[in-house]
């Protein structure tokens, strides 16, 4: 199809679309239409600047319109095939008014890909241009390729307008938060520190010491001698030895009482709070790994009115003011005289009296053996399990169940 020679807009059905060219003091307007004998092309006219474009020409003033320019001549004789450049204009009309409705970075990526994806409307537009005349495939081309550069501007221009289209899950920051459950610090560390705390308003001091000990301060220090069946094998977790020194877990707190008479300046009065390592079988009322508490005080002129007052004002402070303490006569190497200590506590609603911890004066033989005269100097010390107030304090039957970490059984207490 042939462009019609120029001709007035009454020969053609106007399509509304008209491109403007200025040129000296006329509006050069270039109008598709179709004409009534299905000839499509161009209608030329010549306007005034001043006027408004009017689509309309008079028959006689055909012969008026002035001579045109070469560019002008080469655009009145140029083809058109008229289902590519319809397709042409209405995607662009179509994209640039759904580009200016989006309100979103969100929508401004949809018309992205939509337009100009790789399955796009403009590709798939593209791929029409192998179907064209060819003598107008090069103007449709330019069309094609000004179209696309229009529609990129377009999209970064409305792209920057609205910001950057968020990644990933977007996130209502006015919605509830999900509620975090509170945590809660387990049975036995709120125990020690109860009981360190009572100790501590009784004037008591905290003193530490390794849980890999030597021999000596684990049996030697005090008054365990060598073929002692507590030094057997079958009753401690043995290490092997280092620098010719056999090391070991330690099996009772007491080994921090030795070293803080070896640092300490006397009177010395000091709790000592830790794990200690024995290879019993796990049942409901042993394992192999437990917690002590022990109590040591040096100073002159003490004795077992002392050791049994401090051991009273716990229980009193830790059970309750009915609470009672009874000493029963025992033995052990570090203490001399030696006693079982029993308390009586209040159990699931009635009072029972329980073996809770051993006592007694501090033996002679371990003054020595640190360097202190114990003509001049008196002692006493206790040690009390941790696990064994825990569990009768809580009502806890089976001291297995503090160590297996069973949220629902650690959320009673």
């Amino acid at each position: 199809m042939v462009c019609v020679s120029i001709c007035t807009a009454a020969d053609f059905k106007i399509s509304g679309v008209c491109v403007g060219f200025n040129s000296g003091d006329q509006f050069w307007g270039i109008i598709l239409g179709e004409h009534p004998d299905g000839c499509r092309g161009r209608i030329l006219g010549s306007y005034p600047k001043t006027r408004e474009c009017d689509p309309t020409l008079p028959r006689q003033t055909r012969d008026k319109i002035p001579t045109l320019p070469p560019r002008w001549l080469v655009i009145r004789r140029l083809s058109f095939w008229p289902p590519m450049i319809d397709k042409i204009n209405s995607l662009q009309l179509q994209g640039e008014s759904e580009l200016v409705a989006a309100k979103s970075p969100a929508q401004v990526e949809i018309w992205r890909t939509k337009y100009l994806g790789t399955n796009g409307e403009l590709k798939a537009l593209m791929s029409l241009l192998k179907d064209a005349p060819r003598d107008q495939k090069p103007e449709l081309g330019k069309r094609l390729n000004e179209l696309k550069l229009q529609l990129e501007a377009s999209f970064e221009s409305q792209k920057n307008l609205l910001g950057t289209a968020p990644k990933g899950p977007v996130i209502d920051v006015t919605e509830p938060g999900v509620t975090l459950g509170e945590g809660r610090r387990h049975i036995l560390s709120r125990t020690i520190d109860e009981i360190i705390d009572v100790f501590g308003q009784m004037g008591f001091a905290v003193a530490d010491g390794p849980e890999v000990e030597d021999e000596w301060h684990n049996f030697t220090a005090l008054n365990i001698p060598e073929g002692h069946p507590a030094r057997d094998a079958t009753d401690n977790f043995y290490m092997g030895e280092q620098s010719g020194v056999k090391r070991l877990l330690r099996t009772q707190t007491s080994t921090v009482q030795i070293r803080a008479m070896e640092t300490q300046p006397l009177p010395l009065k000091v709790v000592a709070v830790g794990r200690v390592y024995r290879p019993d079988t796990h049942d409901a009322t042993h394992f192999s790994m437990f917690h002590q508490i022990e109590g040591l005080c040096v100073d002159r002129n003490l004795s077992l009115v002392d050791l049994k007052t401090a051991l009273l004002q716990f229980a009193h402070a830790y059970f309750g003011k009915d609470a009672e303490v009874r000493m029963r006569p025992s033995f052990f190497p570090f203490t001399e005289p030696s006693a079982e200590v029993d308390m009586k506590m209040h159990i699931r609603g009635q009072w029972q009296w329980v073996e809770i911890g051993g006592c007694g004066m501090v033996d002679p033989n371990v003054f020595a053996a640190v360097g202190i005269d114990p003509e001049e100097w008196r002692g006493y010390a206790f040690g009390l399990g941790i696990e064994r107030i825990a569990m009768r304090r809580y009502g806890i039957s089976d001291i297995r169940w503090l160590f297996e970490n069973d949220a629902r059984f650690l959320r009673q207490f």
